[in-house]
């Protein structure tokens, strides 16, 4: 939901406090980070203090941090660095708290799949991860109903997000969580640690950098580029995409991976994401609505089972790398986008309203390179008898 209400919210934000949108993906990059910082240092303590404790924590920090947001004061002038101004201040760190309480969602609920569902990883991985594209739909529905019906201000949309952080803060309080595979599988802490210098891994954590960027750098500018390019509330491009998104991974992640083996979807979908993006890029101010949305569907075809299928994978080939390593990999995932915002924003800002898609081009060259990689690995295991999940005892 944060993230789609957080696209829908850009403009507003960006008058309230009066900065650029360079600076607004300053200020949005921290959520990112903080999410890569829990992320990673819950894989580390996830075995000690338990996966309830790191759920129990989150739902307080995405109240603390949505709080901290609602009553940062606006500047009385044009900002020139966000560190420098009270209210600015205030929102980069509450959007970092926000980071760090999504961080810890995904460090628990990812190990937690693995372990209960450990002979169908990445199926129930994609089936899960629908309801991230899924939480973006209510998100932006959430946004345009509250846009059309009262002329919500920003801060009433994002104090939406209170309701499900208090839902699961009450379920984290009342549920048991199991322990993780590597603990159950009496593997030790040294030896979870040693997969990461694997050299498949090694590759794996790299293009996460890129497929997470292709997905979610575009997905969190969509809101404002597409206002731009097409003139309508740009949020309702992210929720058709995130809901397609939510119909490919609940209802075809199954049929798709039953098919082709990861590395042939994650090629695919490369190709699939790298002409999306091209496409959606070549639009300009005034551009037809139809074209716009044909050429989003594409473009959500090609991401659909990105980050999914890659946290599968690793699950899958180091089942010793417990949550540590499924954790990096998710990590990686965040901190690109976090790279990847303030690059697309400060592209936006050089082209302009009525080219703001070049930001989307700019992009398409990531696909472009993982194509490449993917393919290779995909005949690679295809010439050694084809994919195969590792196992824990190896």
């Amino acid at each position: 939901m944060i993230f789609a209400i957080r696209g829908d919210i850009g403009d507003a934000m960006s008058t309230a406090f009066q900065i650029k949108n360079e600076q607004l993906g300053l200020i949005w990059g921290p959520a990112f980070w903080g999410f890569t910082i829990a992320i990673f240092i819950s894989g580390l303590i996830i075995d000690a203090v338990g996966m309830k404790f790191l759920h129990i924590l989150s739902a307080l920090g995405y109240i603390v941090g949505v709080a901290l947001v609602l009553v940062a004061p606006y500047p009385t002038a044009p900002v020139d660095s966000i560190f420098s101004n009270t209210g600015t201040l205030m929102v980069f760190i509450g959007f970092t708290i926000m980071g760090l309480s999504q961080g810890l969602v995904e460090g628990v609920v990812n190990p937690m799949i693995a372990t209960i569902y450990n002979d169908q990883r990445i199926r129930k991985l994609n089936l899960m991860h629908a309801w991230w594209p899924g939480g973006m739909a209510v998100g932006g529905i959430v946004a345009v109903v509250l846009t059309h019906t009262i002329h919500a201000s920003w801060q009433i949309k994002l104090s939406t997000l209170l309701i499900p952080a208090v839902i699961y803060l009450i379920m984290a309080l009342t549920s048991e969580y199991p322990k993780t595979e590597r603990v159950t599988s009496n593997v030790s802490f040294g030896a979870m640690c040693g997969q990461i210098f694997r050299p498949m891994f090694i590759l794996i954590f790299i293009c996460m950098w890129m497929t997470a960027a292709t997905e979610l750098g575009p997905n969190q500018w969509f809101p404002v580029i597409m206002k731009y390019v097409t003139g309508i509330q740009g949020v309702t491009f992210l929720i058709y995409t995130a809901g397609l998104m939510f119909l490919l991974r609940q209802f075809l992640s199954g049929a798709v991976h039953r098919a082709l083996s990861p590395f042939a979807v994650l090629t695919l979908g490369s190709i699939v994401a790298a002409v999306g993006l091209l496409w959606l890029g070549s639009l300009h101010a005034g551009a037809s609505i139809a074209v716009a949305f044909a050429a989003s569907t594409v473009f959500t075809l090609g991401v659909a089972f990105f980050w999914p299928t890659m946290l599968g994978i690793t699950a899958d080939l180091f089942p010793k790398g417990g949550a540590l390593l499924i954790s990096l990999v998710g990590g990686a995932g965040m901190l690109s986008i976090a790279v990847a915002l303030p690059i697309m924003g400060a592209k936006i800002d050089e082209m302009g309203a009525g080219n703001a898609g070049e930001a989307l081009k700019l992009m398409a060259r990531l696909p472009v390179i993982l194509t490449v990689i993917f393919a290779i690995v995909y005949l690679g295991y295809r010439a050694k008898g084809g994919y195969k999940a590792g196992q824990m005892h190896e």
